[in-house]
């Protein structure tokens, strides 16, 4: 039949009604059907319809078959082949690529006569080609539809023909109902039936208009087909942005529209459908308008504001479809098809909250889900931890990111400015459990550290100085130490906590602080409970007493402690670390942001932890029950990780003043990404001992790679600086460096400075000798500006500004900068660098003990140096277990072929 075009201009349009559309009397050939796309959709589509696929093309593919669960397809050539070979359709599906559809259209024709309807996939046609799979479809009598759609359905008839709509399982989706549906959108046609479904409104037909420059089958011809459609009782159209197809329809019978696509009035160039690009007249708005006119409403339908009319309503939410086609049809008289099956409000199947306390109106209730969900859902749940896929790791980093743009590095999410001002026992445990530990799991840090520290009567600490009488930085000292923590001295303590994970994994348990917990029902056999228990050897170990004296006078909450008390005999050292970490790491390993692997392999790093600090402080100061004359309960119970690091570096215990300098240094040198010599050390350990088998690899030989690959240019440059400053403030009468009343003129003296340097740097160059560096001044990241910064050293200036503190040396170096820039000697002003920040605030620190003549320059270095290593064991603690989780075997080796060899 014809029918009025645009202008008046007649056009052949066969469907008379949408039951039409999609029938079974259909027989389809598919055109490039073993294509990528085809190879998934049509075998449903073919099974799901009673086989009405009788053949497809594919050129080089003769003979060849798309098996289906309804039976073979066989493949021919081209259309001709298959018509010889005694084969009949009337309706072609094109999944052609776009420069071949017009071919592809003129050979169903062509060959043909009995052709009615061509369906078409292909996104993206050009405009010229669609005029003329237009003008051969109107000279043959044959209706297009598409292109860029997801093809035909007919929930009556069970019929799909092209396309994937109603998914995998389309019988699960097409329900029989009254219910027509015209979606520019292939996916949301099935989503929309989905969502009607649930309120009890099921479908007629489903066309998939497609949304190409040209819509073939477009609104027009879908209102005709659904006016004669006596199935069909209402009708939803999902619209977006860009032509007139939908202006001026004269609907017979109740519509939902749901116009989308504000948005994309905005763009200047098309996205996702070629179509969507509203222009002039043709916006979201503008449909809206049009659809609102046709069915006399005022606005646009929310649950808020439900206005409906008995023609129609206008939604802009696909979700609002059911609720305003069952308030258009309830002012019809017309109810739903079949009871709801559901409701569309959020029903999670999976909640993971972090640990977050929810508001009441987002912390939604879970519910089960149908099969097979709910089983691989319960499988899920057994799962202890996170599951991390293994990649190569060389250069990269999953713990540590550095953002390109302020030049600040994060470790799990957290800039290292943030943590300058966290508690030191914060900053500790982040690289492991990856969360900043809370005041109960900073308490127990801090014993399970100190009961580490004093190394009396342990070959450990014989090897240490040794190390340090032979004249070694102390980096290497550490490294002697964290060697002799190899997998045996932890092999007890990771049992137990293997243990303890196995014992509670599935009990439910989800905070490891919980004392309230119910342990009735954790079972434990003799010989798991022997594990825990002290042996006959330990009898003389004061530790594991004093280390429970010590968290309970802290006031520290363990699940995991309290139930190991039940167990009716003296814990073990090892049992207690164990209950310790597992108590530290519990959350986040429920929480699933950190594998169990880390939390098993906790304990080992806090024993490292301890001994490395304790190797810094030399053998002379560890006795029995006592470190730098301080008792072991006071120590325990009282010291804080960053007490602990400052006793080691000056010999004294710190007011919160002096610890806070300690605190923020250690903060920014937390990072220790893959692009530092001493990150690359770490992970290169761990590659090598083979992560892929990570029983294998040994973390205390991983931080010893980090410390082997520290030295005095990266890690002991901190004292250069502090060189710098003694040369400069030794004959100044500083007596307090954190007076801002010292007297001193600080700009004269930088000038002087710089001035001597212009000298120096003309000299050097009329030599032709190199010139020597400035420490703590200068870095090649922060070149090229006016003015230039280190963020961490701004950072520092600001806070001691906003605190009211001060320190000379720190105001020294920014003297020094612009002296440096005001007489020539550079050509920008550098900026202070972190280096000058360890050198000034460590400096203060030291001042008096330095100036009373208790500390030597050689102490300085080794307290520069130092505080270093404290700050980048951390990181490097990070950087181990991200790569002993995520790392491949040798992974960190450069290729032979990347390699160069110089002459």
């Amino acid at each position: 039949m014809h029918r009025q075009g645009i202008q008046g201009l007649p056009y052949y349009l066969g469907i008379r009604s949408l039951a039409e559309v999609a029938t079974a009397d259909d027989r389809v050939v598919v055109l490039n059907i073993a294509g990528g796309e085809s190879r998934q959709v049509t075998p449903t589509s073919h099974a799901f319809s009673g086989s009405n696929v009788v053949f497809g093309t594919s050129p080089g593919r003769a003979g060849q078959v798309l098996k289906t669960a309804a039976g073979d397809i066989p493949i021919y050539n081209n259309v001709r082949e298959g018509l010889d070979a005694g084969h009949s359709f009337n309706t072609g599906v094109v999944y052609l690529p776009p420069s071949g559809v017009r071919d592809g259209v003129a050979e169903l024709v062509r060959v043909n006569p009995r052709l009615r309807k061509i369906v078409i996939i292909t996104e993206k046609i050009a405009v010229h080609d669609a005029r003329e799979i237009r003008a051969m479809a109107q000279a043959n009598g044959v209706d297009v539809i598409g292109g860029n759609c997801l093809g035909v359905a007919d929930s009556w008839n069970r019929i799909r023909i092209g396309g994937a709509l109603g998914g995998d399982h389309p019988e699960e989706s097409l329900i029989k109902g009254s219910i027509a549906i015209f979606s520019n959108s292939g996916g949301f046609t099935t989503t929309i039936a989905q969502y009607l479904g649930t309120a009890g409104w099921g479908t007629t037909t489903l066309i998939s208009s497609g949304k190409d420059l040209y819509i073939h089958y477009a609104c027009p011809d879908f209102a005709r087909a659904f006016a004669a459609d006596d199935r069909s009782a209402a009708a939803v159209l999902y619209v977006e942005p860009g032509g007139y197809y939908e202006q001026d329809i004269e609907w017979t019978k109740p519509v939902v529209a749901c116009v989308v696509g504000r948005w994309k009035s905005k763009l200047t160039r098309a996205v996702g459908h070629a179509g969507a690009m509203a222009g002039s007249g043709d916006r979201a708005e503008d449909k809206e308008r049009w659809f609102m006119e046709a069915f006399g409403v005022e606005s646009i339908f929310t649950p808020d504001n439900p206005e409906v009319s008995r023609k129609g309503a206008v939604v802009t939410n696909i979700a609002d479809i059911p609720a305003a086609l069952t308030a258009v049809m309830d002012l019809n008289a017309v109810g739903p098809d079949f009871a709801p099956r559901g409701n569309l409000a959020l029903k999670p199947w999976l909640a993971n909250d972090q640990g977050l306390r929810l508001p009441s109106e987002i912390s939604l209730p879970l519910v089960t889900a149908p099969e097979p969900y709910a089983a691989q859902i319960a499988t899920l749940g057994q799962q202890i931890g996170a599951v991390v896929a293994r990649q190569m790791m060389k250069d990269k980093s999953g713990a540590s990111v550095m953002d390109p743009g302020t030049q600040v590095t994060s470790v799990h999410g957290h800039d290292v400015l943030d943590l300058a001002l966290q508690p030191l026992e914060a900053c500790f445990a982040l690289p492991l459990v990856h969360e900043i530990a809370d005041r109960n799991d900073r308490a127990l840090l801090d014993v399970a550290v100190a009961s580490e520290v004093n190394l009396v009567g342990d070959p450990i600490l014989v090897a240490a100085d040794a190390a340090r009488e032979a004249g070694n930085a102390p980096n290497a000292v550490m490294a002697t130490a964290a060697l002799i923590i190899g997998p045996k001295r932890v092999e007890r303590t990771l049992a137990c906590t293997r243990a303890l994970i196995d014992l509670f994994a599935l009990s439910g348990l989800k905070d490891g602080r919980d004392e309230a917990f119910d342990m009735s029902r954790i079972a434990i056999d003799p010989e798991v409970r022997a594990l825990f228990l002290a042996t006959d050897a330990e009898a003389d170990d004061p530790r594991p007493e004093a280390m429970l004296r010590a968290i309970e006078a802290r006031g520290g909450k363990s699940a995991f402690l309290k139930f190991l008390g039940t167990l009716d005999g003296r814990l073990s050292r090892d049992a207690i670390l164990a209950a310790i970490a597992t108590t530290i790491s519990w959350g986040p390993l429920m929480r699933k942001r950190i594998t169990r692997l880390t939390a098993e392999t906790l304990p080992w790093y806090l024993r490292l932890y301890g001994v490395m600090v304790g190797a810094t402080i030399p053998g002379e100061h560890h006795r029995p029950g006592s470190l730098r004359g301080i008792p072991r309960d006071e120590r325990f119970g009282q010291w804080t990780m960053a007490d602990l690091c400052f006793l080691a570096i000056t010999g004294k215990k710190p007011s919160p003043e002096e610890a806070l300098p300690l605190q923020i240094l250690v903060g920014l040198l937390v990072s220790n990404g893959p692009g530092s010599i001493s990150g690359q050390g770490a992970k290169g350990a761990v590659s090598a001992d083979g992560p892929q088998t990570p029983g294998r690899v040994q973390i205390n030989k991983a931080m010893a790679g980090f410390l082997t690959h520290c030295g005095y240019s990266h890690g002991g440059n901190g004292f250069e600086g502090m060189a710098l400053l003694l040369d400069q403030f030794r004959d100044k009468g500083l007596k307090d460096p954190a007076d801002p009343a010292h007297g001193i003129d600080l700009k004269a003296m930088a000038t002087e400075f710089a001035r001597a340097y212009r000298r120096e740097k003309k000299a050097a160059k009329e030599l032709g000798a190199e010139l020597r560096a400035l420490p703590g001044v200068h870095h090649p990241v922060f070149k090229g500006k006016p003015v230039n910064i280190d963020p961490r050293e701004r950072f520092v200036a600001d806070y001691m500004q906003q605190t009211g503190r001060y320190n000379v040396f720190h105001a020294f170096y920014r003297e020094l900068v612009q002296a440096l820039y005001e007489q020539g000697a550079s050509p920008y002003v550098f900026c202070v660098n972190v280096d000058a920040v360890i050198a000034a605030l460590l400096l203060a620190l030291l001042w008096p003990d330095y100036q009373s003549g208790r500390l030597t320059d050689r102490d300085l270095e080794t307290a520069a140096f130092t505080v270093f290593l404290y700050g980048r064991m951390i990181g490097s603690a990070a950087e181990i277990d991200d790569h002993l989780n995520r790392g491949r075997n040798m992974d960190t080796r450069t290729p032979a072929s990347a390699c160069g060899f110089v002459v």
